[in-house]
């Protein structure tokens, strides 16, 4: 089997090869985040390089099977090939979907924003349910998550949760998942036990290589340091450490709790500004990258993507491409790649 674009694997061997060399040096510890990284994009070409390589030896070894049948008719053989075809089938299946992912920022890592919209409490919540949903996916997928920003609901779940994906693809995949999100259940909240209607925003952003145009003047930020809350390592939550940077001329606001220092949240939260101002850049000149960050839509009523009802039914549908599941507790679980797939597939 010959797959050229994305799966140019001279390319792809010769990269496993340089990465591994890199590995190999005496200093390649001394930057541990440079080293995770080189880590990561080794074990996941590695992973798609055998994925391939294994589909071509069971389809070399179903050609054989089919020889011998003409040859010697076996009931045990033939009901064989039926099974390897049709895991060949499933197997071939995940590596198309990796052609659809050939966009110029689909391979890199991301920035998952989180916002409870129109709903007060039961859209915090909803909002920590989307949280907790994307990293089982996340998990499953085997991607590391690094927590930027982490702000708890004044009653329950979350007002704001920020966090960074790194893996191969990761962008490629969640940026299927931008827009809002809107919950249909009865209210864990209200003594009544009344039927609630709750909203969340998803923003994905690409990590994009820091381009050296974007200039930002200290005189267009307001830096504002507060305490750091919720979930954290050992030190977060002891120094008022955390930064939030607003950009003023483009509105941009970012936040960063997660590293030890006030310096290297202000580094990480202006790393991710430069980010969002570069992508913010390449909008504006370049109309058919326009999809990059998506139409801002209200988080409310007639703007979601997908609905997940609770009650007086179980369904969770996506409006864009109208795949729906009853299976709501395996999706908020984390299974959500059949509907990453379908609108992939739809070409969004």
């Amino acid at each position: 089997m010959s797959l050229g674009g994305h799966f140019d694997f001279p390319k792809k061997i010769e990269r496993i090869k340089n990465l591994q060399e890199i590995t190999e040096k005496p200093d390649f510890w001394n930057d541990h985040n440079k080293s995770e990284e080189v880590l990561l994009e080794l074990n996941n070409l590695k992973e798609l390089v055998n994925q391939v390589e294994s589909l071509n030896q069971d389809i070399a070894t179903n050609k054989e099977m089919i020889a011998l049948m003409v040859t010697e008719p076996d009931e045990t053989i033939l009901k064989e090939i039926e099974d390897n075809t049709k895991t060949i089938e499933k197997d071939l299946s995940e590596l198309k979907l990796l052609v659809l992912l050939s966009g110029p920022y689909d391979k890199n890592n991301c920035i998952v924003d989180i916002h409870p919209g129109a709903g007060g409490t039961e859209s915090c919540d909803w909002a920590s349910m989307l949280y907790r949903m994307y990293l089982r996916w996340c998990e499953k997928k085997k991607y590391k998550v690094t927590l930027l920003d982490y702000q708890e609901g004044e009653e329950a779940g979350i007002k704001s949760v920020s966090i960074q994906v790194k893996g191969l693809n990761a962008y490629g995949y969640l940026k299927n998942e931008k827009g809002v999100h809107r919950l249909v259940r009865l209210s864990p909240f209200d003594s009544n036990n009344r039927r609630h209607t709750s909203f969340a925003s998803v923003e994905v952003t690409p990590e994009i290589e820091q381009d050296t145009t974007i200039e930002i003047d200290e005189k267009d930020l307001k830096i504002d340091v507060y305490r750091s809350t919720g979930a954290g390592g050992q030190g977060v939550n002891t120094t008022d450490s955390a930064v939030r940077i607003t950009h003023i001329p483009s509105k941009i606001v970012v936040t960063c709790q997660n590293e030890r220092s006030q310096i290297q949240n202000k580094e990480q939260a202006l790393k991710v500004l430069k980010n969002k101002l570069l992508l913010k850049k390449i909008e504006e000149q370049e109309q058919e990258l326009k999809g990059i960050k998506g139409d801002q839509a209200n988080i409310e009523f007639g703007s979601q993507i997908r609905s997940y009802v609770l009650h007086p039914y179980s369904m969770v549908k996506d409006h864009r491409t109208n795949v729906e599941t009853s299976n709501v507790s395996k999706v908020l679980d984390g299974e959500i790649d059949i509907f990453i797939e379908s609108n992939l597939k739809k070409g969004k």
